[in-house]
Formats: structure tokens, sequence, C-alpha cells
């Protein structure tokens, strides 16, 4: 169960700064414990030193952004003005500065390399992403996905993310204070869907041409059991047809469309981006990472945009075109998978 907030500022945000002050004190320590306990693994594979140091970095900027944070907020009036659009843009510009530097040590660390393939700038996909709020509908799966779809969006695209997420991202400090200051949503896992899309609508309701809805359709990272398990889900609904279609996705888990359609028709003039990605899909739990972890990380995306003119507006068609696209994207990632690696 999530704490109140005031025990989330005053308990949980202290305590990250002195378990950073902690963890620097104490890395010789966890860098010979981690050596040794990587010593079952082969020499290309031991991974526990680039964990420990990818962690460190984490929670160094975890600190510091929770100090600026806490800057803001006393230069601000005691929060006071933390809706003016000039604060507000001081937290986006505090979100791309943390995403960027995480992002950078993952560069350095897990040696990781993101290869975009994008629409050609033709002179008409580049006044639309001047002058379109886009609703981005990403599929979900592998270490730090979303983390990366936001940081691309703010630094490449120049986008003002807003994001519905689930409640229990808000036991991470630093998101939970930056992302509770701008127009985001965190959803707890056992509110009706009900309340989810009127989190969606109110989102998407006023969105201008720098800002973009963020939502996974699939409601969570894939996984073989999650796969059929929203399979069962649709059976179970008496939809036939959309099971059918759900059993023939190898990579990705059924949509659920009723949050992409709540966005769509609470801003009509929106394009939809569909994002795929591949490249670390099957490190799902903190073992996968540990034992599979490649030596240099590798990420292919693709996105592609859909002309708001272009999207469906009948419920019904709405919900095919969504599985067209979700067959795209899983095409895609077949396509595009990496190869196995070779046995040692």
């Amino acid at each position: 169960m999530l704490p109140p907030r005031i025990i989330r500022r005053l308990v949980l945000a202290p305590l990250v700064i002195v378990l950073t002050v902690a963890a620097v004190l104490t890395l010789p320590i966890w860098l010979l414990v981690v050596t040794a306990a990587s010593l079952r693994l082969p020499p290309p594979q031991r991974r526990g030193t680039r964990l420990v140091w990818f962690a460190m970095a984490w929670l160094t900027l975890e600190s510091m952004a929770l100090c600026a944070c806490l800057w803001l907020w006393v230069t601000n009036g005691l929060g006071g003005r933390l809706n003016r659009d000039e604060y507000q843009e001081r937290h986006y510009e505090l979100i791309q500065w943390l995403l960027s530097k995480i992002y950078e040590a993952a560069v350095r660390i897990f040696r990781l390399t993101v290869e975009i393939d994008e629409p050609p700038p033709t002179s008409e996909e580049i006044s639309r992403r001047l002058t379109r709020p886009v609703i981005v509908l990403s599929r979900h799966a592998g270490p730090g996905d979303s983390f990366l779809l936001i940081y691309h969006l703010l630094s490449r695209y120049g986008r003002r993310p807003r994001i519905v997420m689930k409640a229990a991202l808000q036991f991470d400090p630093s998101l939970d204070v930056v992302i509770n200051r701008l127009p985001n949503a965190f959803v707890p896992s056992k509110i009706a869907e009900s309340g989810i899309l009127s989190e969606i609508h109110r989102l998407s309701s006023d969105m201008d041409a720098d800002d973009a809805l963020v939502i996974f359709p699939e409601g969570g990272n894939f996984t073989p059991k999650r796969r059929w398990r929203a399979i069962l889900r649709l059976e179970q609904k008496g939809l036939a047809k959309e099971a059918a279609r759900a059993r023939k996705l190898e990579h990705l888990l059924a949509p659920r469309p009723n949050g992409a359609i709540a966005a769509i028709e609470a801003c009509p003039e929106a394009d939809v981006v569909f994002v795929a990605h591949t490249g670390l899909d099957d490190l799902v739990t903190f073992g996968d990472i540990w034992t599979r972890l490649p030596l240099s990380a590798r990420i292919k995306a693709k996105w592609w945009r859909v002309q708001a003119a272009d999207v469906p507006r009948d419920r019904e068609d709405q919900i095919r075109w969504l599985f067209d696209q979700w067959e795209e994207i899983d095409a895609w990632i077949t396509a595009n998978q990496p190869a196995p690696a070779s046995a040692p």
C-alpha cells in the first residue's frame, strides 16, 4: 500500500539521500561482493560491477533531482506558483536533464545504443511535428523502455509528455515529486476502468502542439503468462474475434482499446503515433538482467504517424484499426529481433 504523500515527502525522499551517501561510503565493499558473486558467470558475462556503477549513478541523480525539486518548491513561494507555465517548464527541463544523465550513464556503462527508424522528414511531416498534438501508443517490454521513450520525446522531439502510470511508481521519490507537479496521472491498481478513462480524458482534452499523451495499451510488460491471460480475458468477455487475433501476436499482449479510444475522442485533432521497439525484450526480472544482460545493449525502434484525418471514428472500426497496428508492430519485432547469442 502506498504511504500518504506527507510520509513519502518526509521519509522516502530523505531516505534516498541517506542511501546515496551510504552507498558512496561503502562502494568498495559492494564492488567486492558483486565481483565475487559474478565469478560464477563466464568472464564476458560478468556484469555485477556494471550494475553497481549504474545503481550508484541512479541514486546520485535521484538525490540531485530531489534537491532541485526542493529548490524549485522554495523559490516559487513554497509551492504556491507551481501551476504557472514558467515553473511547469522548469520541471520539464529538470526531467529532461535527469533522463539525459541516466541515458548517458547507460551508454557508458552498458554500451547502450538506440537506433530509431522514423518517418522521412518531408515538409508535411516537419509541419505536423510542429503544429499537432500527438497520442503516442507504444508497446511495453524490457527494462527502462518507458524512460527511453520519455527521454526521446523531450530531447529529440521537443514534446512535453503526459503519462498515465501505475500508482506504485510513486515509490520512486524523484519521479513521485516531479510527475505530480505536472499534468500526468498516477492510477491505483484497484481503481475502476472508468477512473482510468476519466484521467486519460482529462490529460488529452486540453493538449496543444507541444504535448504528447503517452499510453501503453498492453497495460504492462510482455510475458508469455500475461499474453495468455490477456487472450483468456477476451474470451471470457465473448470477444472471439479479438481473442483470435491476439493469439496471432507472438511478441505483444492484446491491446486494451478503451484508453486509446478515450484519448482520441477527447482530442480528435491529435495525430496518433505508434512505437515499436526490440532489443532487451527478454530482460523482465532482476534475475534476467543479472544472467542475460548483454555486453553491449542495443535497442532498435520504429515509429510511424497516423494523421488525425485517417483515424477511424467509429468504435468498432477503431478496435479493428488498433489490432491492425499491433499486428504491424508484431511483424516488425519478428523481423528486427537481435540474433540469439551463440553458446560459449
